[in-house]
């Protein structure tokens, strides 16, 4: 059995995940298909300047829709806000929001506005990344320990 077969039924404003680095997963909204392909509006770095993502920024991000297969062969879909948000419409919301943000500059900011960030404020109008809190919650008490010693 393949790969692509033991992927869930896509519909479009699924977020899904694409497994990265031991850090950080990329994350995609589901916009249908084109043609039999299955495409994802994603917030990308590619055509932006890679000197800036030493300070975990980027300029000239910009959400782009790219097919599932370009962006990564393993995923899983994650919406695990929907208990706390209610998804947005798709059709009504979510799509003309796709269309709209493709043709504008963005800066991706790993903190404040990554993929994950994205991925939730089109599917429920709410900017969130867990991957972000979670390594938060290691930063931010070690931070907290320097300062109080003054060692930062």
């Amino acid at each position: 059995m393949g790969l692509r077969n033991s992927h869930p039924k896509l519909y479009p404003g699924d977020i899904l995940e694409f497994p990265g680095n031991s850090y950080f997963s990329h994350f995609a909204v589901y916009y249908g298909e084109r043609d039999g392909v299955p495409y994802v509006a994603h917030l990308t770095m590619r055509d932006s300047d890679t000197k800036l993502l030493l300070f975990g920024r980027a300029i000239n991000a910009s959400v782009k829709l790219d097919p599932i297969d370009v962006v990564g062969k393993k995923y899983k879909v994650r919406n695990y806000l929907d208990d706390k948000h209610p998804p947005r419409d798709f059709y009504v919301l979510i799509k003309p929001e796709i269309d709209d943000i493709m043709t504008k500059p963005i800066t991706f900011d790993i903190l404040f506005n990554n993929s994950e960030h994205q991925a939730t404020m089109l599917r429920y109008g709410v900017k969130k990344s867990e991957q972000i809190e979670k390594v938060y919650s290691k930063i931010v008490p070690t931070w907290k320990d320097l300062f109080e010693k003054k060692k930062i």
